[in-house]
C-alpha cells in the first residue's frame, strides 16, 4: 500500500516521470517573462519620459495610462484580453495575452520608477545642456537618462522580481506556463506537495538573484553617497 504521506517518494518519483511537462512550462514562463520585460521596459521609458514632460498633453496622457493599469487588478485586464476583445473579434493566443498583458501593466510601474529616476537627475543637468543648445530630445538620450539608469537599477530590478511572479496569471487563462502545468499535473494526479513544492522552488530560482542583485546595488549606491559625503567634509584644523 503506498504511503499517504504529501512528500512520499513514490510521489516524487511520479513528477520526475512528468518532468518534461514541468520543464516545457518552466520555458514558457521565462520567454514571457523576457519579452513581457521588454515591452515593460519600452513603455516605461517613454511614458517615464512623458511624465515629466513640458507640454500638458504628453503629461495627462501618461498620468491617465499609469493610473488605469495600476488601479486595474492584473486579473481582470487579463481576462479582459481573453474573453472581452475575443467577444469584439479580435483573438489572441494565450502566449500574446501574457506578454501584452503582464507588458503593459508593469509598464505603468516602471514608468513611475523612470519618472521618479529622471526628477532625481539635478536640475542643473538639464540646465547645462540646455545652454549646450540641446532641444528637449537630445537633453533626455544624452544626458539625463544615462545619468538616472544608476539611480533606477535597483527599484527597476524589484518590478523585474514582481513581473516574474506575476507571469503565474496566466494560470487561468490555461497559458501552458509553469503555473498552469503545475496546477493541472496536481489535479490530475492528486500530488500536490511535490509539483507545488518543485514550482516554488524554480520561481524562487528565477527571482532571488534578481532580489539579491538589488539589494546589493541599492547598497553599493549608498555606501558610495556616504564615501562621496564624508570626502567633501571640511576638517578643521587643530589649533596648537
Amino acid at each position: 500500500m503506498r504511503s499517504t504521506n504529501p512528500f512520499a517518494l513514490w510521489r516524487w518519483e511520479s513528477l520526475l516521470e512528468n518532468s518534461s511537462d514541468i520543464g516545457a512550462g518552466f520555458i514558457r514562463t521565462l520567454q514571457v517573462a523576457v519579452l513581457a520585460l521588454l515591452l515593460a521596459l519600452v513603455i516605461g521609458v517613454v511614458v517615464g519620459t512623458m511624465s515629466t514632460a513640458k507640454g500638458r498633453l504628453p503629461r495627462a496622457v501618461a498620468r491617465i495610462y499609469v493610473e488605469m493599469f495600476q488601479n486595474i487588478p492584473l486579473v481582470i485586464q487579463i481576462f479582459f484580453m481573453y474573453n472581452g476583445l475575443a467577444m469584439a473579434g479580435l483573438v489572441l493566443s494565450e502566449f500574446t495575452i501574457g506578454v501584452v498583458g503582464v507588458g503593459m501593466y508593469h509598464g505603468a510601474y516602471i514608468a513611475e520608477v523612470v519618472r521618479a529616476g529622471i526628477l532625481a537627475v539635478p536640475k542643473g543637468q538639464e540646465e547645462a545642456a540646455y545652454s549646450e543648445g540641446f532641444n528637449y530630445i537630445q537633453t533626455m538620450r544624452y544626458v539625463i537618462l544615462p545619468q538616472m539608469v544608476k539611480i533606477i537599477l535597483p527599484p527597476l530590478t524589484n518590478q523585474a522580481v514582481n513581473l516574474i511572479k506575476n507571469t503565474s496569471v496566466l494560470a487561468i487563462i490555461a497559458g501552458a506556463d509553469l503555473m498552469y502545468v503545475a496546477d493541472s499535473y496536481a489535479s490530475y494526479s492528486l500530488n500536490y506537495g511535490p509539483v507545488y513544492a518543485v514550482a516554488g522552488l524554480l520561481y524562487f530560482l528565477l527571482c532571488f538573484p534578481l532580489a539579491t542583485f538589488a539589494r546589493k546595488y541599492e547598497q553599493k549606491l549608498k555606501d558610495n553617497d556616504t564615501v562621496v559625503v564624508n570626502v567633501g567634509v571640511d576638517i578643521p584644523e587643530v589649533m596648537e
